[in-house]
């Protein structure tokens, strides 16, 4: 394997808790109970964690950091601007960086809007997933499409021009009318990014094993082709299999993932994938909140770390850069990867031959047929 040129560097920053565990939720998520959250703590050993990794991985110039979770938004504004700026201390953020939080629509927390802004926060994206009171009964959500919407209008007055919602498709017993009903609401509000993706059942979750009734194929292809036709006539583009924006607005920090950039990961349950001059290394933080915290005196919080093999990085490549509608370049994977453009040639030129790949011997990039079968496109570079 060669030097790899990473495309760009972010920062993930993993908070853990949440207020209930929706039953499709296959994230690192843990109900935070009555008591208070150690969050004073969790922050000292995020920034304690990304200490440990900028020693083995060198000071990077970070383009962008998305908070997530869990429910950031359950932590004060306080403790956020000192995890942002101590994070600042330890790398060098770019003069245009985008800092995206995640933010459920509680009341509780679109109350601190402002002061995330001031924390340095630039971008919300807001989970929604429905404003149908039924459908949110059904996904375990504590918020009322009331709150949804007040929350939305919340983040606009506090001063957030870039705004993603996130809303789901597919629901029980879900009709394509009562999918662009939620749709439309979501676009009366005009904000910049709209993430429209399908309920998918993940093992480990409520709904696995319970699960709900939900609309059939040929339903949901429906439902699907509706919303994007709207989506499109509403101004937005879509860029991604589930992402949704106006000009200038695509999330740049899942961006960076889609283009097989570099990230750090740091909070409990992080993952992240850093490169180096020989090697491209992902690094997985312990699950648990309590075990996590308990880095702060054993100075560890890494549970996991792999070296990327050639037959691995070609799988994670495409799974994410064939994402993107337009794909990616044989130039971004040699460079991204390390690899010899040889390693991908026949699945490359079969799927050419079937008329899923672009006739390009630069652009790796789906046909309108491809895109449709993504997933069978995917396969082919995993065999």
């Amino acid at each position: 394997m060669s030097a790899v040129r990473p495309s760009g560097t972010g920062l993930y920053l993993h908070f853990p808790w949440c207020e209930r565990k929706c039953p499709y939720c296959d994230f690192n998520s843990h109900t935070k109970g009555g008591s208070q959250l150690p969050e004073a703590a969790m922050v000292q050993a995020m920034l304690h964690d990304l200490d440990l990794d900028i020693q083995r991985f060198d000071r990077r110039t970070i383009q962008t950091v998305f908070i997530g979770g869990g429910t950031p938004s359950l932590i004060s504004e306080a403790q956020i601007g000192t995890l942002l700026k101590g994070a600042a201390q330890r790398l060098d953020f770019s003069s245009d960086i985008e800092i995206t939080m995640e933010a459920n629509p509680g009341s509780a927390e679109f109350k601190r809007f402002k002061g995330y802004r001031g924390a340095g926060v630039n971008r919300l994206s807001i989970g929604v997933q429905s404003f149908n009171p039924y459908q949110l009964n059904r996904l375990g959500r504590i918020h009322s499409s009331e709150e949804a919407e007040a929350a939305i209008s919340a983040a606009q007055r506090a001063g957030f021009e870039r705004i993603n919602i996130d809303l789901m498709y597919g629901l029980e017993h879900q009709t394509p009318e009562d999918a662009i009903t939620d749709l439309s609401s979501a676009l009366r509000f005009d904000t910049g990014h709209i993430s429209w993706y399908q309920l998918t059942i993940e093992p480990n979750t409520v709904f696995y094993k319970e699960p709900p009734a939900l609309p059939d194929d040929d339903l949901i292809a429906d439902i699907a082709e509706a919303g994007e036709q709207l989506l499109t006539e509403s101004g937005y583009e879509r860029y991604e299999v589930s992402a949704f924006s106006k000009p200038s607005q695509v999330c740049r920090h899942n961006l960076n993932y889609w283009q097989f950039g570099d990230y750090f990961g740091c909070g409990a349950g992080a993952h992240g994938k850093l490169s180096n001059a020989d090697a491209i290394i992902r690094t997985a933080k312990h699950r648990m909140p309590e075990r996590y915290l308990e880095g702060l005196s054993l100075h560890d919080y890494t549970a996991q770390t792999n070296l990327l093999s050639a037959e691995t990085l070609i799988a994670e490549f495409m799974l994410n850069a064939l994402r993107l509608r337009i794909g990616s370049s044989l130039a971004q994977f040699e460079a991204s990867t390390g690899l010899d453009k040889a390693l991908i040639d026949e699945p490359w030129n079969q799927l050419k031959r079937e008329g899923l790949m672009l006739e390009s011997p630069t652009l790796l990039r789906t046909t309108d047929l491809g895109w449709r079968f993504l997933n069978t496109v995917i396969e082919r570079f995993l065999d």
